[in-house]
């Protein structure tokens, strides 16, 4: 079991606590639900015509889904790193990770085959949609070699893939980051912070072929991975929200969540410059730590676990996390190219809403089956969570 901070923590912190090693019985449900929730947004999310996405955080905010998972994935890395650690020894906790990594990245090599196979399968079929992988496609037919070297290398990442190799990344660095934000958390902020600085021009240094990027770059997006793991090993927030001032950081928190709906309702009139998500800028950070300190205070208060309590089925695709997002990716990738198809482009309504409803029901239904799946699958192969 991994191990809680007492009294005031652990009232904060207890529901984001990792449970990839507890039973069934104990399992902390609003960390399920957070992250099955941010997996069904980027599923919606990258639905050009869906209707849910109007209204999920990228609508209101100036940043997005992204912030939250990576986040959440560094609290629960530090939760469980931190658990193997004391349940065997930190040589362990380090092998366990770098294991991880191997996973991370066999998923990226499955899912970029799948995009690359269902782009294929979609122009067979004649259907054209901005987000298929016909350049990747193109090059990977012309030359499969070179187009599997690069796959392989992290040179191409084909769509949704590219989220994967920072992960990876982040996986490899856990087994230092972890024992720092432990011992030593100015230190590892003040070197992540400054790596953050640096990020843009050291993205020149990863791996890409000729006129591509990647689409997040891991020098910048180590911040919020990093802010995870100081958040589940530093008492910051307990300390704060404690003091009897503690109130004014909520309500500068809010005033910044405002003052960002607004310019993103009412201001912003063109798409926003995609390096800005690319290289997470400060304004995305600002307001990610922002929203972070409101809901917060929802855990706090208890009405997370409540609305885990009434979306059970939320908590179920967060407890697949991996699996659940190789198959959104999919799933987002056939629905926005056949929505596309059908409506041209435009905006339908009732369209959308449909797009939306077969999206939602297609994550769960693979999260369903994959628990009596695992069940017979178990003594041979894990299904990654």
């Amino acid at each position: 079991m991994p191990t809680r901070p007492p009294g005031f923590a652990r009232r904060c912190y207890e529901p984001l606590l990792s449970t990839r090693m507890q039973t069934s019985s104990s399992r902390l449900i609003e960390l399920d639900f957070f992250r099955g929730l941010v997996l069904l947004v980027i599923v919606v999310d990258h639905i050009g015509g869906s209707i849910l996405s109007r209204f999920t955080l990228h609508a209101y905010a100036l940043c997005d889904a992204a912030e939250v998972f990576v986040f959440l994935g560094g609290f629960a890395t530090a939760t469980a790193y931190a658990a193997l650690a004391e349940r065997r020894n930190e040589a362990i906790a380090r092998q366990r990770f770098l294991r991880r990594a191997l996973e991370i990245y066999r998923a990226f090599l499955i899912t970029a085959a799948l995009m690359l196979l269902v782009s294929a399968v979609l122009v067979a079929l004649s259907i054209d949609a901005p987000n298929m992988t016909t350049d990747d496609l193109n090059e990977f037919i012309s030359a499969p070699l070179a187009g599997l070297r690069d796959i392989v290398l992290f040179r191409r990442q084909p769509y949704l893939a590219s989220v994967l190799p920072m992960y990876t990344f982040f996986a490899l660095t856990a087994p230092a980051i972890l024992p720092l934000a432990r011992r030593k958390p100015w230190l590892l902020l003040a070197g992540s912070v400054a790596l953050w600085a640096v990020a843009r021009p050291l993205q020149g240094y990863l791996p890409a072929v000729e006129d591509a990027h990647w689409d997040f770059n891991p020098f910048a997006w180590q911040l919020l991975f990093v802010l995870g793991a100081l958040a589940r090993y530093q008492p910051v927030y307990q300390r704060v929200a404690a003091h009897r001032f503690g109130w004014l950081v909520s309500l500068a928190a809010l005033a910044i969540v405002i003052a960002a709906a607004y310019y993103k309702i009412f201001i912003e009139s063109s798409l926003p410059d995609g390096s800005l998500k690319q290289n997470l800028s400060w304004l995305r950070v600002g307001n990610f730590l922002a929203i972070a300190w409101l809901v917060a205070n929802l855990i706090r208060m208890g009405i997370a676990k409540k609305l885990a309590q009434w979306l059970p089925w939320v908590g179920l695709v967060g407890r697949k996390g991996l699996l659940c997002f190789i198959a959104g990716a999919v799933i987002s990738l056939v629905v926005d190219s056949l929505l596309y198809t059908v409506t041209d482009g435009y905006l339908n309504i009732p369209l959308g809403l449909l797009a939306d409803a077969i999206a939602v029901s297609a994550l769960l239904l693979v999260a369903k089956a994959s628990v009596p799946l695992g069940r017979v699958l178990a003594p041979r192969v894990r299904i990654p969570a």
